[in-house]
């Protein structure tokens, strides 16, 4: 029925590339390798605020984590294979940002045998124990005017929802990955959109984010290095331990790509796990999701290399000690799954389906995820682009869905395995909704068929498990669906039949 596979082909390309052997531990004296400089450079400094140093903050050069003395110092011995030394910001201290790029790293010059890096912090006014966070997943800017709908309504949009909060609200914003379309010259406009919001964001590297004219990953991300800094890192807001990491592992041809964490990543994570207290709740941030449910709604058994993360239980072992929440996009679909200690949220993109109109694939609106923090516990809502919080579902007409003429049809975007659903017909309640997987179809009006999207051919429907149906009497005149997520918040939606 679907014509085209965009994501997953993209992704694939014959069988799994061989992991690459990653440098681990720093060389002790000059000497070169293939090529490879291993010479070595100590990296040394000073975290303080208000000229008083800041004990126990973790330091990194990438390979290996140090934490700062009772003074605020640090001594960290390189190699010529970094490229930055940064901090994983600590709890109670403000963020520091240029133009919302958050400023936590300093990129080392080792034209010299040692290095000095002081990081100056600005210790907050109140407690950070409660705050916010948004999620944009794929702005995916290609073209003028990409940038334009997200300059003129996208940030603007980020910018109302900041401003409802007060100011006294902390929040911070993930770029979530594909930021842009290919073209780096749109990263300005990226970085424009979000100094909108005034609130500093930290951003991911997406597959559309590389440098694909280079010969291996190693090389992919020197760009977004150039725009953002390190690829992976961490930082601290209340009792929220967050992580960034680059699971895109680009395979050398252009537009090929798996999901994958190399060997560097996970030893990091490891010595940066290592700094946090069993039962903490862990943010963790990457582009490509660790794991979706697309394969099983589309019965397919090919493999996902670039649709998921290939080696992603290496990864949830590290994080069994922790209460984790996984924000990723890369899909266009928004999905939300829970399993044990892990809630992975799949979001709906910024740019829904590449900028085609209001939805994406699944029907779920432009939009992105927000997150409200209130000690170790997040509660969260999408926030479709241009309309009120209220909006998180939709209903379609009898004979709308054309696989099921006649039901009447329910998305819920933001649906998981806590909602409660109930619909009633004309006032009378007629218990929950039937969930089945199937399509969106307003997606199947606007992005299925060979002229269907114009601009962006390889847009499809996906099929989705957060859509319900029900089937009304013939004499019952209207229809009403409510929704009630895990935090008790109600919302509906009322569809007059028969009009």
């Amino acid at each position: 029925m679907i014509r085209r596979s965009f994501i997953k082909n993209l992704g694939v390309l014959g069988v799994a590339a061989a992991a690459p052997v990653e440098l681990i531990k720093a060389a002790e004296a000059p000497v070169s390798t293939e090529g490879i400089d291993l010479s070595t450079t100590t990296l040394k400094g000073r975290v303080s605020a208000g000229g008083k140093g800041i004990e126990g903050v973790a330091v990194t050069d990438g390979i290996n984590v140090t934490r700062t003395n009772g003074s605020g110092s640090y001594e960290l011995l390189s190699n010529k294979t970094t490229g930055f030394v940064y901090i994983s910001l600590p709890a109670g201290y403000e963020f520091p940002h240029q133009n919302s790029i958050s400023q936590f790293y300093k990129k080392i010059d080792h034209s010299k045998n040692t290095f000095a890096a002081d990081f100056q912090l600005t210790k907050l006014s109140q407690s950070d124990d409660k705050h916010a966070f948004v999620v944009w997943a794929d702005p995916q800017i290609q073209n003028r005017k990409d940038a334009d709908l997200l300059l003129t309504q996208s940030a603007p949009d980020l910018k109302e929802l900041v401003d409802s909060y007060g100011k006294n609200m902390l929040m911070h914003g993930i770029g979530c990955g594909d930021l842009i379309f290919d073209r780096f010259e749109l990263f300005a406009d990226y970085k424009k959109a979000i100094a909108m919001s005034g609130i500093p964001f930290f951003n991911v590297i997406g597959n559309h984010d590389m440098d694909l004219e280079a010969r291996t990953d190693e090389g992919s991300t020197e760009t977004f290095k150039e725009q953002f800094g390190p690829t992976y890192y961490s930082f601290n807001r209340g009792k929220i331990h967050y992580v960034v990491l680059d699971d895109v592992f680009f395979m050398g041809v252009p537009k090929r790509y798996m999901g994958y964490i190399n060997e560097t990543q996970l030893k990091w994570l490891e010595q940066d796990l290592k700094q946090v207290k069993p039962g903490t709740t862990v943010v963790l941030s990457v582009h490509i999701p660790t794991n979706t449910g697309q394969r099983q709604r589309d019965q397919s058994t090919e493999p996902e290399l670039g649709g998921v993360v290939i080696n992603r239980q290496r990864l949830y072992d590290l994080l069994k000690p922790y209460t984790v929440h996984i924000m990723s996009g890369h899909t266009h679909f928004n999905e939300v799954w829970i399993n044990e200690n892990i809630t992975e949220h799949n979001h709906g993109t910024v740019c829904g389906a590449w900028w085609t109109g209001p939805i994406c694939g699944d029907g779920t609106p432009n939009g992105y995820g927000v997150y409200e923090v209130d000690g170790d516990k997040l509660s969260w809502y999408y926030k479709a682009t241009g309309k009120p919080k209220t909006h998180q579902l939709r209903i379609y007409g009898r004979g709308r869905h054309k696989s099921f003429p006649e039901d009447v049809a329910v998305n819920v975007w933001n649906y998981d395995k806590n909602w409660k659903l109930e619909w009633f017909a004309d006032g009378r309640s007629m218990g929950q909704p039937e969930q089945r997987t199937a399509h969106d179809p307003w997606a199947l009006e606007t992005l299925l068929g060979k002229s269907l999207p114009a601009t962006r051919g390889w847009a499809e429907p996906n099929l989705t498990d957060h859509i319900f149906f029900m089937k009304p009497a013939a004499d019952v005149k209207n229809i009403r669906v409510t929704a009630t997520d895990p935090f008790g918040n109600t919302y509906g939606e009322t569809l007059a039949l028969n009009a």
